[in-house]
């Protein structure tokens, strides 16, 4: 499943036969994993984009998070909630605004690259902010609403149903104790794959490095004259 494709695309068969603690795979069973999640997290590790730091590759669409640490060995796998509403964008001075006030339209996870670690907010203490600027973040499932059954959904095998917040990112309790809190103590960098937007405009350095290797790929497999 995805822990086996990580631990090989990723870190490389020999480190992941190395790996001293088993990554937490969360996911349910049998669902899969995108090509660009995978490309995506062995990208980041080839081209040294996080610069040692841990990152998260977050698909909004099949609701998953893969968790890395700065050695690019994958710690954990999870479903998440995201936005309730699909789209890549943030509203302007949407970090300013109260839940309640936030336009539905405007729900959104926003997607790219951000450099995010533990911070103080106004109303939940000590979080860990994805973005700072359009008040993203990743936390724990809370009761919060009753009526919008953020656990159930979470829990749920489907993705069909995980697009119920604000904008932030729920992942639950467990996970967020022993995987996300102590992976991102100091920090990381967090990779949103978008609902909509072209991979090549959301990471266009990502986008580049494929292409050149395709290119390369279909040279070496160019069939010899006769």
């Amino acid at each position: 499943m995805a822990l086996a494709f990580a631990s090989f695309g990723v870190a490389g068969a020999e480190d992941a036969a190395a790996q001293p603690v088993a990554a937490v795979d969360q996911l349910p069973r049998d669902q899969e994993v995108s090509d660009t999640v995978i490309e995506l997290a062995g990208w980041v590790v080839a081209a040294k984009d996080s610069q040692g730091y841990p990152f998260a590759v977050i698909d909004k669409t099949a609701a998953q998070i893969f968790v890395f640490g700065g050695d690019g060995r994958l710690r954990g796998a999870a479903p998440g909630l995201f936005g309730s509403a699909i789209g890549d964008h943030t509203a302007p001075g949407i970090a300013g605004l109260a839940l309640r006030e936030i336009p539905g339209r405007d729900r959104t996870t926003p997607a790219g690259r951000f450099v995010g670690g533990f911070g103080p907010s106004i109303d939940a203490g000590r979080v860990l902010w994805v973005d700072y600027d359009s008040a993203v973040s990743i936390h724990p499932t809370a009761s919060g609403v009753p009526a919008e059954k953020r656990a159930e959904r979470l829990a749920s095998p489907s993705p069909d149903d995980n697009r119920v917040t604000h904008g932030c990112i729920n992942v639950s309790p467990e996970f967020y104790e022993q995987i996300i809190r102590p992976t991102f103590e100091r920090g990381g960098v967090f990779y949103i794959l978008p609902d909509e937007a072209p991979i090549a405009e959301t990471f266009p350095e990502f986008a580049q490095g494929r292409a050149t290797e395709q290119r390369s790929d279909r040279r070496r497999a160019r069939p010899a004259r006769r």
